[in-house]
């Protein structure tokens, strides 16, 4: 087994903040991210490392793990006994992990001549799956553009967090009245108190759906549990959420879980933390990076394990290099993808390993 990997600067279409992420610079225009090939000489399998500073994962930090990794040890016809050795081989590093089975699942589900959702034994139904749009933090100017130009999306996210959040959701409002609405707080109101007062008033909208993360992750469970009890929305968590070792505390605390592949340390994960949060009774959201078409993908292979979907990411982005699902109208389709089987994704012009 050969493995390859390749640092990519995705382009985004609008300047990207959220509440926890850097609010200046070059970081809100484009985010980097790491793709990763490996082969056997027969078969290929392609995955993708989101660099993230909330979750001190960077480029070079990335490419250092997938320097380490022997690719000896993977193989398509195990790709669970790859991702034990790569859990051995260090703590975290969750992003570069995460590529690596999807890389894995990519090339068995290829040499099973399956796409990997049928190799999974999860399948995916056509013109269900609806997927919200996220709208980060802006001017109440630039929210309406952006509104506007998601008009064929019946749902949107709006990141929450900053001093204009009422200009914000009343600029959107401007333009969709009726829109179905998730709001995103990114960790972003520091007390019980606070966050209570802020769902509060999101809550005089009849048409949000739910409260993300509304608190940072570090927050005591007695806190969180406080403001679960009291929230008139329900709330979802994010940065809460990792693995599915923390569906217990979610289910104190929240109402439902974001599940991202990114966080997971791969699909496998991801179908674990989605089932183990099931089974705690909480409601289950996939959702996505800033990320290519390669990783959105792969996370719309679980699909059929949540109840909601915000896999958006790609959709972000100006210069994505691989096709993936197509989103018409919301829904994710894979009926048009010329790729039958693994991810269901090729290079959209020249590979981007030539």
């Amino acid at each position: 087994m050969k493995l390859d990997f390749r640092p990519l600067v995705l382009r985004l279409k609008h300047r990207w903040a959220v509440a926890s992420g850097p609010q200046s610079g070059e970081d809100q225009t484009q985010a980097p991210v790491v793709l990763v090939r490996l082969s056997d000489g027969q078969t290929t399998g392609l995955g993708e490392a989101p660099a993230t500073s909330r979750y001190q994962e960077s480029v070079a930090s990335i490419q250092d793990f997938l320097a380490r990794v022997d690719p000896l040890k993977l193989a398509f016809a195990d790709p669970a006994a790859g991702m034990d050795y790569l859990e051995k081989l260090a703590p975290r590093n969750f992003s570069a992990k995460c590529a690596v089975n999807m890389a894995l699942l990519d090339g068995a589900a290829r040499q099973a001549g399956q796409p990997v959702y049928d190799y999974l034994l999860l399948g995916f139904a056509e013109s269900r799956h609806l997927t919200s749009f996220s709208i980060g933090i802006d001017t109440p100017r630039k929210i309406r553009d952006k509104v506007l130009e998601a008009a064929s999306f019946p749902i949107l996210k709006l990141k929450v967090g900053s001093p204009n959040d009422r200009k914000n959701l009343a600029a959107l409002r401007e333009v969709a009245p009726l829109k179905t609405l998730r709001v995103d707080a990114n960790e972003a109101w520091t007390t019980k108190e606070e966050a209570l007062r802020n769902i509060e008033w999101l809550a005089r909208d009849p048409h949000i759906e739910f409260v993300e993360q509304p608190m940072p992750a570090a927050t005591p469970a007695r806190d969180l549990a406080w403001l679960k009890q009291c929230s008139p929305l329900p709330l979802f968590a994010d940065e809460s959420c990792l693995r599915a070792g923390d569906a217990a505390h979610c289910a104190q605390c929240f109402h439902g879980v974001n599940v991202k592949l990114i966080k997971t340390g791969g699909i496998l994960q991801a179908v674990q933390t989605l089932k183990a949060a099931r089974q705690a009774g909480l409601k289950t959201m996939l959702g996505c990076m800033v990320q290519s078409s390669l990783a959105t993908s792969a996370g719309a292979q679980l699909a059929e394990l949540a109840d909601f979907l915000d896999l958006d990411g790609s959709l972000l982005i100006r210069n994505d290099p691989y096709t993936g699902p197509a989103v018409i109208n919301g829904i994710l389709s894979f009926a048009a993808a010329r790729e039958k089987t693994g991810l269901r994704v090729r290079p959209r012009k020249a590979d981007p390993f030539d």
